[in-house]
C-alpha cells in the first residue's frame, strides 16, 4: 500500500437498520465513501436507475394483459449480495487502488472471525487499526451501483434481453411469443411473463448467477412490495398502489398530534392559497416542515397522486 493509497482509504462503518417488513434488524459493513467525492467523477459513479414513470407504466401493463409477477425476497428479487460478487476492475498503471480502514469495535470483531487478520493490525493515534484491499464492490462505494449495472446489463444482454432505449434498467425479451419485462432499481428487480414458468426459469439462472453466497426466496402471489410501494394486482385487470406504512410513519414522526375527531373534506386546507400573516416558523420547525413536504412529494408521485396540487404549492414555500 502507498502513502498516497493509505491517504485515500476510506473508514468502514456499521449501519443498523430496521426492516419494516421483516419486522427484525440487520447489520450490514459499508464503505464510508462520501469522502472519494474529491478524485471520483459523476461519469464514475453514477448509475442509471429505473424511472417511476416505467415502473408505474410496466405494472399497468402486467395487470392489463394479467401477467405473472414474480418477486423474490421482500425487496422484489432484492440481490443483496449482488455488489460483493461483482469485482473492482484492476487499477492501471499509475492509479490508486481503493482501500477501507476497520477500527474501532469492528477490528476485534474482524480478529475473532479471522485470527490471521491479527497480524495486519496497526496502531493509528493509539487505536487499532487494520487496512484492507477492496477486490469487490462494497455498499457505500459510490461506484458500486454502476459496476453492478454494468455486469447485470451485460448478463442481460447476453441472454437476449433488449434494453429500452427510453429507459436504460427496463428490458425486455420475447418468450414462447410473449414478452418478459425485466425491471431493475440498482439491485431490486422484478420479472413478469405470462406463463409463470418462464419466471421460474429466470429465478433459477438468477439463484446461479448471483445467488452462490445466498439463495433468492422467490414469492409469487398478487401483492408485492418495492421500493416502498405495495403494489396490488389483485384486482383482475387493475393495479393499486399504497404506501400505508410510509404514510403512517410521516404521521408518527410529525410533532403536531392531531385531535382523532379531527377530519379534512380535501388535502389542502381552507386558506391554501392565501398569504401568510403569522409569524415565520423558528428553525427547528422550518427544517420540519421541509423534511414533511419532502416525504409528501415521494408519496405524492408515486401512490397518492390526489395530493400532488397541494404538496406542489406548499413545495413552493419550503
Amino acid at each position: 500500500m502507498t502513502a498516497s493509497e493509505q491517504k485515500k482509504a476510506q473508514s468502514a462503518m456499521m449501519i443498523l437498520a430496521e426492516k419494516q417488513f421483516e419486522k427484525k434488524t440487520k447489520g450490514r459493513l459499508v464503505y464510508q465513501g462520501d469522502g472519494t467525492r474529491e478524485w471520483l467523477s459523476q461519469e464514475d459513479a453514477a448509475s442509471p436507475k429505473a424511472s417511476q414513470e416505467a415502473i408505474t407504466t410496466t405494472c399497468v401493463i402486467d395487470a392489463h394483459e394479467g401477467r405473472d409477477v414474480m418477486t423474490m425476497d421482500i425487496m422484489m428479487m432484492d440481490v443483496s449480495n449482488a455488489f460483493i460478487q461483482t469485482y473492482m476492475p484492476e487499477a492501471k498503471e499509475g492509479e490508486d487502488r481503493f482501500y477501507m480502514k476497520i477500527t474501532g469495535m469492528m477490528v476485534q470483531i474482524s480478529i475473532d472471525m479471522a485470527p490471521e487478520y491479527r497480524e495486519y493490525v496497526v496502531l493509528e493515534n493509539g487505536k487499532r487499526v487494520v487496512y484492507v484491499r477492496v477486490l469487490c464492490a462494497i455498499c457505500g462505494m459510490l461506484q458500486s451501483s454502476l459496476l453492478f449495472y454494468n455486469q447485470f446489463q451485460s448478463d442481460l444482454e447476453a441472454k437476449k434481453f433488449v434494453f429500452n432505449p427510453y429507459d436504460q434498467c427496463v428490458s425486455n425479451k420475447v418468450v414462447n411469443e410473449k414478452q418478459q419485462t425485466i425491471r431493475f432499481h440498482v439491485d431490486d428487480l422484478m420479472s413478469s411473463h405470462m406463463d409463470p414458468k418462464v419466471n421460474d426459469k429466470f429465478a433459477e439462472w438468477l439463484n446461479m448467477r448471483y445467488g452462490s453466497i445466498q439463495a433468492r426466496k422467490i414469492v409469487r402471489g398478487k401483492i408485492h412490495r418495492y421500493l416502498g410501494m405495495t403494489l396490488d394486482f389483485s384486482v383482475k385487470g387493475k393495479l393499486k398502489i399504497r404506501m400505508d406504512d410510509y404514510v403512517k410513519n410521516m404521521l408518527e414522526d410529525f410533532p403536531v398530534k392531531f385531535n382523532k375527531d379531527s377530519k379534512q373534506e380535501t388535502p389542502a386546507g381552507k386558506d391554501l392559497l392565501e398569504a401568510g400573516k403569522g409569524k415565520l416558523l423558528s428553525a427547528e420547525y422550518r427544517q420540519i416542515f421541509h423534511t414533511t413536504v419532502a416525504r409528501g412529494l415521494y408519496v405524492s408521485k408515486r401512490a397518492r397522486l390526489d395530493i400532488h396540487p397541494t404538496i406542489t404549492i406548499l413545495a413552493s414555500r419550503v
